[in-house]
């Protein structure tokens, strides 16, 4: 095998391109048409399918990887599920299953994230990792961005903690922060809405409603995900993700409406 010669690049070289591309991506996205918050599977599919509309989107995740419980599966087995329709998103991203049983399909769930990761930055879309939400923008009784902090900030003791955050501007935020609801919660905190708390397990019931409830649960805040189950009280349903995703397409198409008013 012949050698390999890489290009010339200094230490100090490598540390400035790094810096001064995350640096102008990063302003350019100060100002954004949407915000999701949570890089699960809904909120990656809702960050494509706006991306892929023209839509000016930002997505953070306060984990160092993307796709929550979709790349894990269920019980740590790599495998997911998904019930008809939502094998249709999985030909639509080429992702590879298998018919378990009628209407019931399994998936390696890292080529399906890994696919859905994939498809997201194709389509445009701009990811923060590491970035949590600190709080909400509000205007006028409605949500207009997020307030975010670098995720690392709230394990530092609390003498040295004090690092202020920093103010993401939107048109609209998208929670997609799965049984946390995160966004929900911040506005819960000033009295605003009051979530019902997600309800125990049953698969064949909370698809349909999570899908159906997928809103705009306050003025510039959509709820996708599992964070609609603890916004309107539907149960959970497991490591079967078909409603993730669908709903992630939903939380899209409500927003795009949003935008054009």
């Amino acid at each position: 095998m012949n050698p390999i010669e890489f290009s010339p690049a200094s230490e100090s070289l490598i540390t400035k391109a790094i810096i001064a591309e995350f640096a102008q991506e990063l302003e350019h996205y100060v100002e954004t048409e949407v915000v999701i918050v949570g890089g699960g599977p809904s909120g990656l599919m809702a960050s494509k399918e706006l991306a892929s509309r023209g839509v000016k989107v930002l997505l953070i995740e306060r984990n160092n990887y993307l796709g929550g419980g979709f790349w894990l599966g269920g019980f740590l087995m790599n495998k997911l599920t998904v019930r008809a329709p939502a094998e249709l998103i999985l030909d639509e991203l080429g992702v590879p299953y298998k018919e378990y049983s009628s209407g019931l399909y399994v998936a390696d769930a890292p080529h399906a994230c890994s696919r859905l990761i994939a498809a997201t930055c194709d389509a445009g879309a701009k990811i923060l990792n590491m970035v949590s939400l600190d709080d909400v923008v509000l205007h006028n009784e409605k949500v207009c961005g997020v307030v975010v902090n670098w995720t690392a900030v709230s394990s530092l003791p609390r003498g040295i903690a004090a690092i202020d955050p920093v103010s993401l501007e939107s048109k609209l935020v998208i929670d997609a922060t799965g049984h946390d609801a995160a966004v929900v919660k911040k506005l819960e905190e000033r009295g605003l809405l009051k979530a019902k708390g997600q309800g125990a397990m049953w698969v064949e019931k909370s698809e349909d409603l999570l899908v159906a409830h997928v809103s705009e649960l306050y003025p510039g805040l959509i709820v996708t995900g599992m964070a609609v189950s603890t916004a309107y009280g539907l149960p959970r349903m497991g490591p079967t993700f078909g409603a993730m995703l669908i709903a992630g397409k939903r939380a899209a198409e409500i927003a795009i409406e949003k935008l054009k008013r």
